[in-house]
């Protein structure tokens, strides 16, 4: 099979972080490293495929009308808009081409954090009270308990996530606000921040035979869970393991885990994800699992990503993660991997 890697790398963006005070200092966390695309690469050249690199926006139009590839394995972020995760799947829609992962909507749909939890809310699932302040302009009543949790509304990777986005205050949520306003130049998100412990959910299929990997607990060694922030700080600490152990499958009751997976998997059905997809989940303070994202285009980057950990902890190669996701969309599509 011929494989298309659809990919955006951090130093395909570099010259803008060039721009003093332009872009806050994680604009481009997103973004993968050659070594995450040499490791897919590897993996699928095992299997027998041609492999290669489209890149991503205008140079992955370029590619795809040039030769269609017979699938596109999409690790796309894409730039600029909400939207941007779409923007690969789209073109590949329009053009008729095959590829891995969700659909344009469901990309966008979850990008978009208060898009998300209106959906998964109107199917019942539960997420934390919240709402999304449009402006930059935050009054005073929002009809939200503190403590409480900001964050960009279209980000992932921990864009804009500090140790200070737990606020306690509404002089502190005045400041972080504009401040995530000014660095972002979009909407924020507040929320009631969950004070139980921390779990993202690996989930492979699509639809009915959506089914959950393992949840991995996330479980902080330098603060107590009730305050403990899964910041940037913590995931760029090149001693992370002294911020925090990663538990695959936590160490809880099977009722416990039982509750935390039924609300990640309905979360991703509700949202459409295709073939892999990673949600977060937070228990609040009463230990009612509650849904806070969902990543359906989950970082793979080995050794590093949270869903190459929990294969990890699984006992399971980066050669297993890989094809799993392969085989998966190979699946939906009816295609002989």
């Amino acid at each position: 099979m011929d494989i298309g890697i659809a990919f955006d790398l951090k130093s395909d963006f570099a010259a803008e972080l060039e721009i003093p005070g332009a872009h806050p200092e994680d604009a481009l966390e997103e973004y993968d490293s050659l070594t995450t695309i040499e490791a897919l690469e590897h993996v699928l050249a095992g299997r027998g495929h041609s492999v290669r690199r489209m890149g991503g926006g205008k140079r992955f139009v370029e590619a795809a009308l040039a030769c269609k590839p017979d699938l596109v394995f999409n690790l796309s972020e894409g730039r600029g808009t909400r939207s941007r995760e779409a923007h690969v799947p789209a073109v590949c829609e329009m053009l008729g081409i095959r590829c891995t992962h969700s659909d344009p909507l469901t990309m966008a749909v979850s990008l978009d954090k208060g898009v998300a939890k209106r959906l998964v809310a109107s199917y019942g699932v539960p997420t934390p009270r919240h709402v999304v302040i449009a402006d930059g302009e935050v009054p005073r009543e929002l009809g939200l308990r503190f403590p409480l949790f900001a964050k960009p509304l279209a980000e992932g990777s921990s864009m804009g996530i500090r140790r200070t986005s737990r606020i306690e205050s509404h002089g502190a949520r005045v400041e972080w606000v504009t401040k995530l306003w000014l660095d972002y130049k979009e909407p924020v998100l507040i929320e009631e921040f969950c004070a139980g412990p921390e779990f993202t959910v690996g989930i492979l299929g699509t639809g009915d035979h959506a089914h959950v990997v393992a949840a991995m607990e996330v479980v902080p060694k330098q603060v107590p869970p009730e305050r403990f922030v899964y910041s940037l700080e913590v995931k760029r600490n090149p001693q992370w393991k002294d911020e925090v152990d990663y538990l695959a499958p936590p160490r809880r009751s099977a009722a416990e885990i039982a509750r935390i997976e039924t609300v990640a998997l309905e979360a991703y059905r509700a949202l459409g994800c295709r073939d892999v997809g990673r949600i977060d989940v937070r228990m609040n303070a009463a230990g009612e699992p509650l849904f806070l994202e969902a990543n359906p285009l989950p970082g793979i980057a080995p050794g590093y990503s949270d869903l190459a950990l929990l294969f990890e902890r699984l006992g399971k190669s980066y050669h297993d993660l890989v094809l799993a996701i392969f085989d998966e969309a190979c699946r939906r599509l009816g295609l002989a991997g």
